[in-house]
């Protein structure tokens, strides 16, 4: 009697807690191509990527047409869906999180959601006042798969416009890998020379991934 209940009903009568992703995605899907419900269409959803949410809200949008039943419309509602829970994952950890950068795991922790599942590299800035309380967070350039541009008079040009004391460099590698390249232990040195001329010091330089981190400053590297 409980299979015949359709996860739209259970959601409403037990909450979203209580249904497994296959439903949830069943949800979103609404129905099935003929022969098959909308479940075993979820199911078909998740076996691409193993069962694995991330790995499922990092494949393009078009892999999710692979499936039967699956066409552009249902793959774009999936995609927002899974884009709306990082949003939240991001928005929770931004709200419990400190004002103050105290160590290397705060940048981590506000960053590592943001930036994370991306395909491209992005590079930020955290501008912060004396008492290393944060004044904004600043996107500085977007690049491809292999590295963005970042340019120390963009970079210092935001920080003296927000009256900055200090500044803290972020970014991301797609590829997950946290080890910094010759580009970015060159633009490392090129920020803090220019920062000990301004009086707005590179506090620290860190490569995110969702899990992992690489902190110059942790690393003796500034």
């Amino acid at each position: 009697m409980e299979e015949r209940i359709r996860p739209r009903e259970r959601l409403l009568r037990d909450g979203p807690q209580a249904l497994s992703n296959a439903d949830l995605l069943a949800i979103l899907i609404g129905s099935g191509p003929r022969g098959s419900s909308a479940i075993e269409v979820g199911k078909a959803l998740l076996q691409l990527v193993e069962s694995n949410l991330n790995a499922l809200g990092r494949i393009p949008v078009e892999a999710y047409m692979e499936i039967p039943g699956i066409g552009l419309a249902r793959s774009v509602q999936v995609a927002a869906a899974l884009e709306l829970g990082r949003r939240r994952h991001q928005t929770i950890g931004q709200l419990d999180g400190p004002g103050f950068i105290r160590a290397s795991s705060d940048i981590h922790r506000r960053f590592a959601v943001r930036l994370s599942d991306l395909p491209h590299e992005e590079f930020w800035l955290v501008l912060l006042r004396r008492s290393n309380e944060i004044i904004a967070e600043l996107m500085v350039s977007r690049g491809g798969l292999t590295g963005t541009v970042a340019d120390p008079k963009v970079i210092f040009g935001k920080a003296l416009a927000f009256r900055a004391a200090a500044i803290v460099a972020v970014h991301n590698h797609p590829s997950g890998n946290i080890r910094p390249s010759e580009a970015d232990r060159k633009l490392t040195k090129n920020l803090k020379q220019a920062g000990m001329v301004l009086d707005c010091p590179l506090l620290d330089h860190v490569i995110v991934s969702r899990e992992r981190y690489f902190s110059f400053a942790d690393q003796g590297l500034l």
